[in-house]
């Protein structure tokens, strides 16, 4: 049975969980009937914990659980005493050219979408696996997450795009998900890696070493992959912000970028190794519809006071910038400027809201 466009983005809004390494970023979703957070292979690769974030809890971390190169899926462990809704797995009846899907991501930091498209092929053959090729726009960030069919069941995991294809789109069928998934729970659920050289699935509590106890390949379970180390210029971030009392391991939000809440301000943080820029935004608040003049006579004010640190408005948000080459990047000076860009962020956005009517951003609809 069909159900509206409307009703099936409500539903998926909760179910999606937005995922990023030092790597990349990525969308999986939550299987209720299986505890597990679906996503590909690939957004997790060479990671065993990342952080994941949902509309119905804050960010955390979550151990990867089984990988699987073969069919590029990787399970999560989910977080707990969170109630997510239930959605299922559409493998039977099958899709069809012609049907009508809804290609659903959330890049980390950005808003949920949605893309509806068609089905132009449900049986297409690349590399001895089969995909459903449809025409529904996919964003590098989308990877992982759900392909939905009309009945508002998981058609497919949304898998890759072909570069400049004029959206199209490929996602692996939700039956070889279930396949996968039996196989992950007949072995007990532990820790497991599909076997990229005989297929089969390797479990924790039967490998031996670090080989394939079917065939004897080398294979990495996700619990024993090597954890992430810095280098260069991102250890000295990572270290100045470690010393200022945060968690370097959560704000770790994709490759050469991270994300600090102080009080009530968000500070984006990158690295630009082509330019060797490292900028820090603070997004304090947005400019209200009327009274605007005050606001940019404060901003103005303060750019002519402030040492280091520049104001300025993308759009309608008011933004607190500090901009430091790698060059003169060094643990001390580095961190006294980091410093004080998070105590004026969030002391600013105070004034800001407070006494000049600017509002906050999560009142708004951006």
């Amino acid at each position: 049975m069909a159900i509206s466009l409307s009703d099936i983005i409500n539903t998926y809004k909760n179910v999606l969980v937005q995922i990023a390494t030092p790597y990349s970023t990525g969308t999986g979703f939550y299987l209720a009937g299986h505890k597990i957070i679906v996503t590909n292979e690939h957004v997790i690769r060479g990671n065993r914990r990342v952080v994941i974030n949902g509309n119905q809890f804050s960010r955390c971390l979550s151990d990867v659980l089984y990988v699987d190169p073969k069919l590029d899926i990787a399970f999560l462990a989910p977080p707990g005493g969170v109630q997510f809704p239930v959605v299922k797995l559409n493998t039977e009846p099958m899709l069809v050219e012609g049907d009508q899907i809804v290609a659903i991501g959330h890049p980390f930091g950005l808003k949920f979408t949605a893309t509806n498209g068609i089905v132009s092929n449900a049986s297409h053959r690349l590399n001895d696996m089969i995909y459903i090729q449809h025409d529904a726009a996919l964003n590098p960030g989308n990877s992982g997450g759900p392909l939905v069919s009309m009945d508002a069941c998981v058609a497919g995991v949304n898998t890759f795009i072909i570069r400049d294809g004029n959206n199209i789109g490929f996602s692996l069928p939700s039956r070889h998900l279930a396949e996968a998934i039996f196989d992950f729970e007949k072995g007990g659920s532990q820790y497991a890696a599909r076997c990229h050289s005989c297929s089969n699935l390797v479990f924790e509590d039967s490998q031996e070493g670090e080989y394939c106890t079917h065939c004897g390949a080398k294979v990495t379970l996700p619990n024993r992959v090597e954890a992430y180390e810095p280098v260069g210029i991102n250890k000295t971030i990572e270290i100045m912000l470690q010393n200022l009392g945060h968690d370097v391991e959560l704000s770790r939000i994709g490759a050469n970028h991270w994300e600090i809440k102080e009080g009530s301000a968000k500070i984006s943080l990158s690295y630009h190794e082509e330019t060797g820029l490292i900028i820090g935004d603070a997004f304090l608040a947005q400019l209200p519809k009327k009274n605007i003049k005050p606001i940019y006579e404060l901003l103005l004010r303060e750019n002519y006071n402030l040492e280091n640190l520049s104001f300025s408005v993308r759009g309608k948000d008011i933004i607190l910038s500090l901009i430091v080459y790698d060059r003169y990047l060094n643990e001390e000076t580095g961190g006294q400027l980091m410093k004080h860009l998070f105590e004026r962020a969030d002391h600013f956005d105070n004034i800001l809201v407070e006494e000049y009517g600017a509002l906050w951003k999560n009142d708004q609809d951006i």
